[in-house]
C-alpha cells in the first residue's frame, strides 16, 4: 500500500545516508546527521560546499552541534520560546522544497526553478548565526560580532570561502529583511517566504 511504499522510500533514503557517512571524515559525519536534508541536493560538488560551509560555521563559533538542538531559533519572539534552532532550520528548508515541487508540477517552464538552490540555500541561510550569536548565562544572545554584521552578511561570508555559488550566495543574503533592498531570484523569494512563514506567526499573530 501506500504507507509500503513510504516506508520502503524511507529504508532506501537511510541506507542511502548510512553509506555516505561512512565515507567521510568525524566533522563532516556530525554535520550530515544535523542535515540529513543535505542528501536532497542532487550536485555532489553543491552539496559538499554546502556541508563545508557548516563546518567553516562550526569552527568558528562558540556554538556547538548540542546548543543548536537546545537554544531558540530566533532572540525575537520573547523569552519563553521553545522551538529549537535547528527544529525551525529543518522546518524551512522542508516547508521551501514541498512548495516548489507544486510551483514546477503546475507552472513547469514558465518558472523554472533550480531545486539544488533552493534546497542549499534554506539549508544556509542562517549559518551566519553561528557567528551572530554567542551564549551568556546560558543564553544566547548577540555578540559583538553580530552587532557589526548580521547573518546574511557573515552567511555569504562563509558560504563564499567554501566556493558555494552566487545564485546560493544570493539566497543568504536575500532571504531576511535585507533582501526587500533587492530584487530576488524565484529561488530566493521561495526561501525567504518559508522562513518568514515559519516565523512570523511566532511573533506576532492572531491572538483571541
Amino acid at each position: 500500500g501506500k504507507r509500503n511504499g513510504k516506508t520502503r522510500i524511507s529504508i532506501l533514503w537511510h541506507r542511502t545516508l548510512m553509506e555516505f557517512i561512512k565515507n567521510i571524515d568525524d566533522m563532516m559525519k556530525k554535520i550530515f546527521g544535523l542535515w540529513p536534508e543535505l542528501l536532497w541536493i542532487n550536485d555532489e560538488s553543491l552539496r559538499t560546499k554546502t556541508a563545508e560551509t557548516w563546518k567553516l560555521a562550526l569552527l568558528k563559533s562558540v556554538l556547538t552541534i548540542e546548543d543548536l538542538q537546545k537554544i531558540p531559533f530566533t532572540l525575537l519572539c520573547g523569552p519563553d520560546l521553545q522551538v529549537s534552532f535547528m527544529a525551525h532550520k529543518r522546518c524551512v528548508v522542508h516547508v521551501a522544497y514541498e512548495p516548489a515541487k507544486k510551483m514546477q508540477m503546475f507552472f513547469k517552464d514558465e518558472l523554472p526553478i533550480n531545486m539544488d538552490h533552493v534546497i542549499a540555500g534554506a539549508i544556509l541561510a542562517d549559518v551566519g548565526k553561528l557567528l551572530e550569536y554567542e551564549i551568556k548565562d546560558g543564553k544566547s544572545c548577540v555578540g559583538n560580532y553580530g552587532k557589526y554584521l548580521r547573518h546574511p552578511f557573515s552567511g555569504v561570508s562563509l558560504a563564499e570561502q567554501c566556493g558555494v555559488p552566487a545564485e546560493v550566495c544570493h539566497i543568504i543574503a536575500a532571504h531576511a529583511g535585507e533582501g526587500d533592498l533587492v530584487k530576488r531570484s524565484t529561488e530566493a523569494y521561495i526561501v525567504h517566504h518559508a522562513d518568514f512563514m515559519t516565523f512570523l506567526p511566532f511573533k506576532d499573530r492572531l491572538k483571541i
